[in-house]
């Protein structure tokens, strides 16, 4: 019995999701890990894992505001993101390094509604052609909170919680995680919302710049 626990009083049940069958690469599977991986994100959007060590960070070029960086500790492009102008549902790219060829495209991500009151996400592989998507993103009872699914099941992949850190389950690959979670995610809040949004969602973050 534990502690304080009253006799009789039952314990409430732990919420638990089936455990990922197969590990997830998408960016590489030297981000892979065998344990779950805590990652926080700082006013300056560079992820760091529970010890401060900077993991990620996320760059935009100078005068381009549709196109995002993801790169590792050393400086080096994993993976750059651009927005897809004229399109309703609010599309994404995401492509290997600096490329912008089709051959590099890693995935898309766009609304799954024209109109939604919480934001949800279909993300497609690159050599997904089909109308069922790889991954679902839906948002929590606040902007601060979202999940990660595997396709259309309850598989989870990854959480955020309270807009600093993201909780990523073993053998999923962190650097997608973080790619179109926290990249991508606030643009799509930013355009259905407004600054205001955005300010709330990621609590003042801000991509720093660089010619």
């Amino acid at each position: 019995m534990a502690t304080g626990q009253a006799p009789g009083n039952p314990i409430p049940a732990m919420r638990t999701y089936p455990p990922v069958e197969h590990p997830v690469v998408v960016i590489g599977p030297q981000y892979l890990a065998q344990y779950p991986v805590d990652l926080g994100v700082n006013s300056d959007f560079k992820v760091s894992d529970i010890n401060g060590t900077l993991i990620f960070q996320v760059k935009s070029k100078l005068l381009s505001l549709r196109r995002r960086f993801l790169k590792d500790a050393a400086g080096n492009t994993l993976v750059n993101l651009r927005h897809k102008i004229r399109t309703m549902h609010g599309r994404w790219e995401a492509f290997r390094g600096e490329s912008k060829e089709q051959s590099d495209l890693i995935f898309t991500a766009k609304k799954s509604k024209l109109f939604q009151f919480k934001t949800e996400l279909d993300v497609f592989l690159g050599n997904n052609k089909g109308e069922v998507p790889d991954f679902k993103v839906k948002e929590g009872n606040s902007e601060s909170s979202c999940s990660i699914l595997l396709g259309d099941s309850n598989t989870m992949l990854a959480q955020v919680h309270g807009r600093h850190t993201l909780a990523i389950m073993p053998n999923v690959d962190y650097a997608f995680i973080v790619a179109h979670q926290v990249v991508i995610l606030d643009e799509i809040n930013a355009d259905d919302y407004g600054d205001a949004a955005i300010n709330s969602f990621i609590d003042g973050f801000h991509y720093q710049k660089f010619a």
